[in-house]
């Protein structure tokens, strides 16, 4: 028990929220740079309340690349992970999957809800599904093991909350990460919480969409 009778997980709560609501003020002034706000993402997303799949680097600046890194940091109660599956949100373009030793990758292709240009073409479909599949039962992720599953992209160009919705399936069942707020980007109050990343009114530095 700390010095004011709060326990360990929620003092670590506490900061998680006090970091976020830190890093929402610098990004509205524009007073950090990309790197920090990054910085200060993730050290909130280590938090032991926090045992979803989440983003390594839980904000990025608006109409930049950035490389989205799911964590995967356990399995299905004592099941191993065998697949997982990501559904790319509108407005996140042009989504490419890296591969992974021992799992194939396969994508769902399909018309975007918004349509965009870049480098002077327009593009009226995209990813729409990314999922990696264990080539077989030595190639699955074992649920006291932690790994990263990623994907290259551009954020939007409008900032705001966009959710990844993720489902981790195990062999006798699955843990479907697909819920997401009303509004905002609080996930009080919600058991299996989509994968969010914070979309910055921000200039990274040297930032350029691919």
């Amino acid at each position: 028990m700390g010095p004011l009778g709060l326990s360990n997980t929620f003092g670590c709560a506490l900061c998680a929220f006090a970091l976020l609501h830190f890093l929402k003020i610098l990004a509205m002034n524009k007073l950090c740079s990309l790197g920090f706000v990054a910085t200060l993402a993730l050290v909130a997303s280590q938090t032991p309340a926090l045992a979803h799949v989440v983003l390594q680097d839980g904000a990025a600046a608006a109409n930049t690349s950035y490389r989205a890194a799911f964590r995967v940091g356990h399995g299905c109660d004592a099941e191993p992970t065998t697949a997982l599956r990501i559904t790319i949100p509108a407005g996140f373009n042009a989504a490419q999957p890296m591969p992974k030793a021992g799992w194939t990758v396969s994508t769902k292709v399909g018309p975007l809800a918004t349509p965009y240009e870049s480098h002077g073409k327009k593009y009226t479909e995209g990813v729409l599904e990314i999922t990696w599949t264990a080539k077989g039962a030595e190639n699955a992720l074992p649920a006291a093991y932690y790994d990263e599953f990623v994907v290259r992209g551009t954020t939007p160009a409008k900032a705001g909350p966009l959710w990844f919705k993720v489902v981790q399936s195990c062999p006798k069942g699955s843990n479907d990460w697909v819920e997401v707020p009303a509004s905002g980007s609080s996930t009080k109050g919600l058991k299996s919480p989509a994968a969010l990343l914070d979309v910055l009114d921000v200039q990274a530095a040297g930032g350029h969409a691919h």
